[in-house]
């Protein structure tokens, strides 16, 4: 379905019945990202994923403010009253991470558990964000000068996507295809605005935010993984699971236990109920 919110066109899929389970992709995905969890999620799960701003078939505006990551967030509070939805669970990975957590701190009457997948709260110093603008700002303009096969070709091959390159093929091959769909102006926009330089720093937030929250990492990415130490230390109520022998993307690399994990989060009402071995 499209939805028109504050005159952004956003493409919606959705499957599933049962509590509002929010599905937000990362950086050059969409929402096809869960698509293989609707059989899964879906038996208890109304599953809605947005394609992002500037992602899939949701429209991608010229100007980079609109994608900063409060309008971004404002946009999927619009999205919840048009869906008729007063609470969710919100998994968000990467990128759609640090979406999802901005939307727990906006708006946390909104958000019933957070399910966070390699995602961060932000760089802690004004000094660390104007670094990474600068060099999000870089990788923008390479996105237009050169173009988005271009793009992503050097992407896949950051140290960040490493152990993507264990899966098999017709898997790597299926993710490629998915990002080359995306339009030049949505990506760079996204990095302009909603980077994780350009976003204010969530971790003086962590403290407030009451309502469950599950971090998902995967044990090769270490960086995240220090993150998540980092945050579980911070939030009120916080598991912290490590999918083994995995990277970045554990929703592929690591895909039926990851399903596992997320069904099992949302399904258990009571806070000492959930327990998952990696």
């Amino acid at each position: 379905m499209n939805l028109l919110v504050e005159g952004i066109h956003y493409h919606v899929e959705e499957c599933g019945s049962g509590f509002p389970l929010l599905a937000l992709h990362g950086f050059t995905g969409n929402s096809s990202t869960w698509t293989p969890f609707c059989n899964t999620w879906g038996q208890h799960s109304r599953l809605i994923m947005p394609d992002i701003i500037g992602h899939g078939e949701t429209d991608s505006p010229e100007d980079y403010k609109r994608y900063d990551i409060h309008s971004a967030a404002s946009d999927l509070n619009f999205l919840f009253d048009q869906l008729g939805i007063e609470s969710a669970d919100v998994l968000g990975y990467s990128m759609g991470g640090r979406l999802a957590l901005t939307f727990a701190v906006l708006y946390p009457e909104k958000v019933r558990k957070l399910i966070l997948e390699s995602a961060s709260p932000g760089l802690a110093s004004s000094q660390e964000r104007e670094v990474r603008c600068m060099k999000d700002g870089e990788l923008a303009n390479f996105i237009i000068e050169e173009g988005v096969p271009a793009f992503i070709e050097r992407w896949e091959n950051t140290p960040l996507f490493k152990t993507m390159k264990e899966i098999p093929k017709r898997a790597q091959e299926a993710v490629r295809e998915q990002r080359l769909l995306n339009s030049p102006t949505g990506l760079a926009n996204s990095l302009r605005g909603m980077g994780t330089g350009s976003q204010p720093s969530w971790w003086e937030n962590l403290k407030d935010i009451s309502c469950e929250v599950l971090l998902l990492t995967g044990s090769l990415d270490q960086k995240f993984c220090m993150i998540a130490e980092k945050m579980q230390k911070e939030l009120k109520s916080a598991r912290w699971v490590t999918v083994l022998e995995s990277g970045h993307a554990i929703h592929v690399e690591k895909s039926e236990k990851f399903g596992t994990i997320v069904s099992e989060f949302c399904r258990i009402h009571n806070k000492g109920g959930f327990h998952f071995d990696s």
